[in-house]
């Protein structure tokens, strides 16, 4: 007789004991069950709950694909700009390793998300600290401070004059009052204090994005190996 998972309804080998699929235990069978007598010893096997992850393991991957993936992700690199690209890879390549190091058949969807979510807050505070070092070195121990002061105040400048291009069909009292409000705001903006505070939520801003894909790529990690592991029926 064919036997089902419950679970997944994948097909279940006679004499298993869980689905070989999603690991749900699997009620087996035998003579002597049917006669009445019990056999304890089947069950002494331990229960892999899907949906619970071994952080013990789990935080070794994390860390060690986070801190390559928040190098290549920080403003230090020349492959920063696909930043979030690494950040997602590395967070499914963690749950593929881990899936396989803990030889599971799967793990759930959310198991996998936090998974990710810790490969993210690793490897998006490694970014930050990186870009923030890169940074710190080119002004001061390269004395760029004057290159950087320049290309900050042009970016500034460019920025409120595209505002006002994109505003100049609201009428022209609008329009003086958006000039008005930048020329009062832009001493604020141009100096080190503004600056510095823009560029720490700039990265602050960019880390939370990390981590958003970090969580996304290891949903998909665990989605891609629950469906790899699925036997062919």
């Amino acid at each position: 007789m064919e036997i089902t998972c419950t679970r997944c309804h994948e097909t279940v080998l006679t004499g298993n004991r869980y689905c070989s699929a999603c690991g749900l235990p699997q009620l087996v069978y035998t003579p002597d069950a049917v006669s009445g007598k019990t056999q304890p010893a089947q069950w002494n096997e331990a229960v892999r709950d899907a949906s619970t992850v071994d952080w013990k393991p789990a935080l070794r991957l994390a860390l060690m694909l986070a801190v390559p993936a928040g190098i290549l992700s920080s403003g230090a690199s020349e492959m920063g700009r696909f930043g979030l690209l690494w950040m997602a890879v590395a967070a499914a390549w963690a749950v593929v390793l881990y899936v396989r190091g803990q030889q599971a058949a799967w793990i759930t969807i959310g198991a996998g998300a936090r998974i990710g979510l810790v490969t993210g807050l690793l490897g998006g505070w490694l970014a930050f600290g990186a870009s923030g070092g890169a940074l710190f070195i080119e002004r001061y121990l390269f004395h760029q401070s004057g290159q950087m002061d320049a290309e900050w105040k042009t970016y500034i400048i460019a920025g409120d004059q595209k505002v006002l291009q994109l505003v100049e069909g609201m009428g022209p009292e609008f329009v003086a009052q958006m000039q008005a409000s930048q020329a009062q705001n832009q001493p604020w903006r141009l100096s080190p204090e503004g600056r510095a505070g823009s560029t720490a939520f700039s990265l602050a801003s960019y880390s939370v994005f990390l981590v958003l894909f970090a969580v996304a790529g290891g949903a998909l990690g665990a989605r891609w190996m629950a469906r790899s592991r699925r036997p062919e029926i």
